[in-house]
């Protein structure tokens, strides 16, 4: 199986001649007077793109509604996406990976979002585990554990939410008391994706227990192996989409770390941790595009051949550009804010003027960068219109399904 994964590597990287890591970090940008800018794809881009949209259609979609309905972790899926380098892009190429961009991985995400977000946020969980050691691991740490990721189809998860604290981070109640060379590790995190396939997780503690201590000082960033004694896993949640993913909660009760297994040092975590988000929240922006792009084109089939009042849908409900406008515009601010970080600008006239009512669309909360601002609220419209057309589907309807999906990414 490595070796597979290595030739799938191979072959993305020989795509040019050229400097493979300078071709594909960012998407090629050429701006004129008055034309703004233009995202023009690399070849090795072209490829990715092209390969996890195969993948897609061919091979998540004919699955995803059984996946769905029986809740099953899709293990063939993800073993399939790892054979052709889909999994965990972000990994670096000394420790195994492609050490994709995000912008590169953006693209991908799209794609495999169109065929079902469940088996998508499966698989782009691992991205979330693994980034805090990407960032943040010394080099004995990222060949142990995300080496381990590209020898073979292995999962790891990344535990800071618990039942009190979600996107209030700083919350969190995990504590972590040193003793000589250990780390004593007490308390629960709850709606750990990946939580009960992981073979080591991120784990975000406090290590200070003053309560007035700053969060960017009070918490530890740790690396724990899934079969640790004193590692409890709890059930798999039942979602109200998404349902392949697997969603637990975690508890640790005197779970003991080595010193060793700390990444940078005491009292990092919470930079770490909001690090991790920086790198990763795009990639749940560009999942949201994707569902939003297969609810339209999954409604624009559905309207052209229901007839109601001796007339096709899309006669009665109108125009359906009306939906596919906000579908390309959130794609392209996906693609710049992938591309150039949560503190980009807007491009002029990309973001409305708030009206009455309405809160303004920031850069920062654009397309799921702000932790505090749901990834898919831009989007909401557009499923809303989307499932609107076809009125009220059947429950194990391909539509039925897709509307779950989107409450995943709504509030």
């Amino acid at each position: 199986m490595a070796a597979l994964f290595r030739r799938s590597c191979g072959v993305l990287r020989s795509l040019s001649r050229f400097d493979w890591r300078s071709q594909h970090t960012k998407a090629v940008q050429h701006r004129e007077p008055g034309s703004g800018f233009s995202f023009a794809f690399t070849e090795q881009q072209k490829e990715f793109q092209a390969t996890a949209r195969k993948f897609a259609r061919e091979e998540i979609i004919p699955v995803a509604a059984e996946y769905d309905k029986t809740g099953e972790y899709p293990v063939p899926l993800i073993k399939r996406a790892w054979e052709l380098g889909l999994l965990n892009t972000h990994i670096p190429e000394s420790c195994g990976g492609l050490g994709l961009g995000t912008f590169d991985s953006c693209l991908i995400t799209e794609e495999m979002a169109y065929g079902c977000t469940g088996v998508q946020t499966a698989i782009e969980g691992n991205s979330l585990g693994q980034m805090p050691v990407i960032i943040a691991g010394n080099d004995q740490q990222q060949k142990k554990y995300l080496g381990r990721l590209t020898e073979e189809p292995m999962m790891c998860a990344y535990c800071v939410t618990e039942p009190g604290a979600g996107s209030d981070v700083a919350a969190i109640k995990t504590k972590a008391e040193k003793k000589g060379d250990e780390y004593i590790i007490n308390g629960q995190k709850m709606w750990i994706t990946n939580g009960g396939k992981a073979n080591w997780y991120f784990l975000l503690a406090r290590s200070d227990l003053d309560p007035k201590a700053p969060a960017s000082k009070a918490f530890t960033g740790f690396i724990v192996e899934a079969d640790t004694p004193g590692v409890q896993i709890g059930r798999k949640e039942l979602n109200m989409g998404q349902r392949c993913s697997d969603t637990r909660g975690i508890v640790f009760e005197d779970v003991r770390i080595p010193k060793e297994n700390v990444l940078i040092g005491e009292g990092a975590g919470f930079k770490i941790a909001m690090g991790a988000f920086d790198k990763t929240r795009p990639l749940v922006a560009a999942g949201a595009v994707g569902l939003a792009q297969r609810a339209l084109d999954e409604a624009t089939k559905y309207a052209l051949e229901r007839k109601t009042f001796g007339k096709l849908l899309v006669e009665v409900c109108g125009p359906l550009t009306v939906v596919a406008s906000p579908v390309a515009e959130h794609r392209l601010r996906t693609r710049r804010l992938s591309s150039h970080g949560p503190r980009a600008q807007p491009l002029r006239g990309m973001w409305d003027p708030p009206r009455p009512g309405h809160e303004p669309v920031s850069p920062a909360s654009a397309g799921g960068l702000s932790t505090t601002a749901p990834p898919g609220k831009p989007l909401r419209a557009v499923f809303k219109s989307s499932i609107s057309l076809c009125l009220s589907p059947k429950r194990d309807s391909t539509l039925a399904h897709l509307c779950c999906q989107n409450y995943m990414y709504t509030d």
